[in-house]
């Protein structure tokens, strides 16, 4: 079952896949996309320690926020990442790498 989920949207850029699969996407993550996943997750993980601190829980807390915020940061990455792949983002890095093959 393949869903045209851009069916009411009108993409501002150049569309590369209108509705690129999860290896694609995946594929498609850049520098800038691994850098907030890391980040987003470097922040749970404190958050996580100094929030289990006070009950200390100081180590369970710490892996599920880290958890938390490593499904956080790939659930952006994604966002992004397709976002682009679909032009709604900015993508002139895609189009011509795409372009290209």
């Amino acid at each position: 079952m393949n869903i045209d989920i851009t069916a009411g949207a009108k993409p501002e850029y150049p569309v590369i896949d209108r509705n690129p699969p999860f290896t694609k996407t995946v594929a498609n993550f850049n520098t800038l996309d691994y850098l907030r996943l890391s980040t987003i997750t470097a922040v749970s993980v404190t958050v996580g320690y100094l929030s289990g601190i006070k009950p200390n829980v100081r180590g369970p807390s710490m892996v599920t926020g880290g958890i938390i915020g490593l499904m956080g940061g790939f659930m952006y990455a994604y966002q992004n990442s397709v976002g682009r792949l679909m032009g709604f983002f900015p993508n002139e890095a895609e189009v011509a790498r795409y372009k290209k093959a």
